[in-house]
This record gives structure tokens, C-alpha cells and sequence, in this order.
């Protein structure tokens, strides 16, 4: 069968993609680039905001519109709302969380897990990637009361270092120069296993049994890690980028929220992390508009997250999901106020972007090309991202798509930065 899979929203989602891709490749089926192309079509949905939702909609609605085969909808929209996932144009199955990676042998009869993992491959079409993303954890026992994710994904589970490890081999056989750790609440790993890990054991492993050059984590919580996690990065292999949601720079907003972290308690560990991991690029979520932020707990929340002097960040307007606390709370912000507010956190984290890019001016970066534009007068035109998360833009002689070269940063864009490529690293 010739098999298109589309996904919306994190890492982890991309991750899942790829490890169906690889399922349907052991079974003998064909990965294509397009929903037309396909006999199957396999949408892994997203939920974490009504604006996920809605685009996860559209996702199936515009692979039904291409006219392809079946569609499969899963993820955490289709796990929350089956009824309303069956009804879209097209699909004809829903799969929950729970089943989803039972879906290629339930679809072919092909029990995967009897035959031997192939090199990974990058999907085709808009999910090409030269990162692979690994799934190492799945599920959350936080109870923060704006997420809706916990009751998508149910309780924690961390996959074996074993399993981790074989994946990882899987995608440099395939050619992968970074590997990216995905989870929901990725920074538990090991607490569910007996006797308990910690993350750092799992990456320790990685960097120890393969030879991946760059190791890449997603997000993490910060009441995860300590002192002892940082000295992993004494390894040059690992990405200096963590991206640590923040939600909110008021303490009285956090506590709403039931996070596990104050704004001090935060801002030590981010002195702490900078101290030992020179040059590392800290990016953040933020939520505007959390019920019963008042103005003061805006312009608290503002001042903080102006002081941390970020990297970057998404900035959320709070929208309310069905079964979590935090709609349920009072004195929700009207949508102007939330509207204003995102507007301002968006200005700071973009002048935050756009110092920490000035501090690399002149500096010299290994940079993984991602994209490859067509060639011009200068050359090929190579999109890539260095290990602390800049994303870089260069002219190279050859298409060096999936290459690390080490490169001089000598311009600032609106996106990223402008490079020199000095030689294949």
C-alpha cells in the first residue's frame, strides 16, 4: 500500500509519525509525499488548544478534498473527540492514543516487531526532516490545570533504553546526524521504571553505544533537572538548547496553573544552566490570559519573562478545554485583553530573540542544513539550525543537504542569522 502521514503539534507527534513510517516500511509499504497518492491516509491530531484542534479538522478535511484513500484520524483531538473526528469527509477509523502503534498490524496483519528495524528514512514531502525525533516517553502524571494532554496520553510511561537505543541506531544507519528526545513530559523518563532512572541516564547511554554527532532534547519541565543533568552537556555532542516552559513569570498565576516551579525557583535554574553550558539557548512557552490574571499579574509575568533574557518563545492566548480545572475557574480574560497581551509578550520575546542572536555576531557555529532552495548567482541556497537553536542561512557551492559545516555568523534576518560556510565539519 502506498501510505501519506500528516501530524499537528509537537515533537512527539512528529516523532510518532516517523515511527508509523518506519512500521509501514518493515511491512513493505510505500511512504508517498502526498494524501493523493495514497491508499491510506494517517492524521495524528493535536489538542492543546482550540487552534490545534481546529487545524487538526483542517488536516483531514484538506486530505479528503486530495481525494486519496482511506483516512485514519488519531492523536489526542481524535482520542478526545472520536464522534467528531468519524463525522469529518473521509475518515474511516479513529484510533485512540492508546492503539496507535498497533495501527499498522492491526491495518496489515504484519506484526512488526518480528522483523528487523530498517535504517530510518526521512519522510517525504512537507515532513522531510534531517533530525530524526525520537519517542523515549509518552503520558504525564502532572496536573496542570490548563492541559488537556494528560487525558489525551493517560499516565506516564518511559520506553526501555534498549528500545531507545536501537531507534537512535536506526536513524544515523539511515544517515540522521541529530537525534531528537520527544515526550510529553519528556524530563520523566525513568520515574516509572524499577528501579527508577533519571533522563540523564537514558542520554548517557545514547552517547556512550552510538555515534550520533548531535543529541537534541524537546521540551522540559524545569522542577526535572539539577546540577548533575548540565554536566551532560561537558559532552560537545549535545545540542546547547533547552527549551523549558515557563507559563507564566507571576507566582500567583503558577499556582493557579498548579505548576511545580516559582519564578525564583526558575530563574536559578536557568543562572545555573547558563553558568555551565556556555552559549546555550534557553527558549520558553508562555500563556496570556490565564483565568483571573489581572493586569498586574500580567505586567509581573511581563517583567519576569523581559529579565530572563530568553532565546525565544511561544506565546499562548489561554483558550479553555472541556475536562481540565482551569475552565472551570472564574474570571476569565475577554479575548481583547488577551489579545493585547499576547501582542506585548511576543514584542519581548522578539527583542529577547533578537539580543541573544546579536551576542553570536562574528562567532563561528556548526550548522546541520535542513533545507536546500534552488540554486543562484551565489551559489545553493542551504536553511539549517546550529546546536544552540539559530537558525541559519548560507550560500554553499554544492546542494549540502544533511552535511554539518562550520559556519561564520556575520548578518542578522528576521528569522535567524545570515552565515559564511568555512569548510564541511
Amino acid at each position: 500500500m502506498r501510505v501519506y502521514l500528516d501530524t499537528v503539534g509537537c515533537r512527539l507527534n512528529q516523532s510518532e509519525i516517523e515511527k508509523l513510517a518506519a512500521n509501514f516500511r518493515v511491512g513493505g509499504h510505500e511512504i508517498v509525499a502526498s494524501a493523493a497518492e495514497a491508499d491510506i491516509v494517517v492524521i495524528n491530531t493535536c489538542a492543546v488548544t482550540a487552534e490545534a484542534a481546529s487545524d487538526s479538522r483542517q488536516k483531514i478535511r484538506q486530505a479528503a478534498r486530495q481525494g486519496g484513500g482511506q483516512i485514519i484520524a488519531t492523536g489526542c483531538w481524535a482520542t478526545l473527540e472520536p464522534s467528531a473526528a468519524a463525522a469529518l469527509p473521509g475518515v474511516s477509523r479513529v484510533v485512540p492514543n492508546a492503539d496507535k502503534m498497533r495501527l499498522v498490524a492491526d491495518l496489515t496483519g504484519t506484526p512488526v516487531f518480528d522483523l528487523e528495524p530498517l535504517a530510518r528514512e526521512p519522510l517525504p514531502g512537507l515532513h522531510r526532516r534531517t533530525r530524526a525525533f525520537i519517542k523515549v516517553q509518552d503520558g504525564c502524571d502532572n496536573f496542570c490545570t490548563f492541559c488537556i494532554t494528560r487525558v489525551a496520553r493517560g499516565k506516564g510511561h518511559s520506553e526501555s533504553i534498549e528500545n531507545v537505543i536501537r531507534d537512535v541506531q536506526a536513524a544515523v544507519a539511515g544517515g540522521a546526524k541529530e537525534v531528537v528526545l520527544s515526550g510529553v513530559h519528556l524530563g520523566s523518563w525513568g520515574y516509572d521504571l524499577n528501579p527508577p532512572r533519571h533522563l540523564r541516564h537514558l542520554i548517557e547511554a545514547i552517547l556512550t553505544e552510538t555515534d550520533v554527532p548531535r543529541v537534541r532534547l524537546s521540551s522540559l519541565e524545569p522542577w526535572d533537572l539539577d546540577e548533575a543533568f548540565f554536566r551532560l552537556w561537558e559532552n560537545p555532542r549535545m545540542c546547547r538548547h533547552l527549551h523549558l516552559p515557563l507559563q507564566s513569570g507571576c507566582a500567583q498565576t503558577l499556582r493557579r496553573m498548579a505548576r511545580k516551579i516559582t519564578p525564583e525557583g526558575y530563574a536559578t535554574l536557568l543562572e545555573q544552566a547558563r553558568r555551565m553550558i556556555p552559549g546555550l539557548a534557553v527558549t520558553t512557552d508562555i500563556i496570556v490570559g490565564f483565568p483571573g490574571e489581572s493586569e498586574g499579574e500580567f505586567e509581573t509575568s511581563l517583567a519576569f519573562v523581559e529579565a530572563m533574557a530568553f532565546a525565544g518563545g511561544h506565546v499562548f492566548a489561554y483558550s479553555p478545554r472541556p475536562g481540565t480545572a482551569a475552565a472551570r475557574l472564574p474570571n476569565h480574560v475577554p479575548p481583547e485583553i488577551k489579545k493585547e497581551r499576547s501582542r506585548r509578550m511576543r514584542e519581548v520575546l522578539a527583542e529577547a530573540s533578537l539580543r541573544f542572536r546579536q551576542t553570536f555576531m562574528g562567532q563561528v557555529v556548526n550548522v546541520l542544513w535542513e533545507t536546500v532552495d534552488g540554486k543562484g548567482p551565489q551559489g545553493w541556497r542551504l536553511r539549517g539550525l546550529s546546536d544552540n537553536y539559530i537558525h541559519v542561512e548560507a550560500f554553499a557551492p554544492e546542494p549540502w543537504w544533511n552535511e554539518i559545516n562550520a559556519v561564520q555568523l556575520v548578518e542578522i534576518n528576521s528569522q535567524g542569522m545570515v552565515g559564511q560556510i568555512l569548510n564541511k565539519a
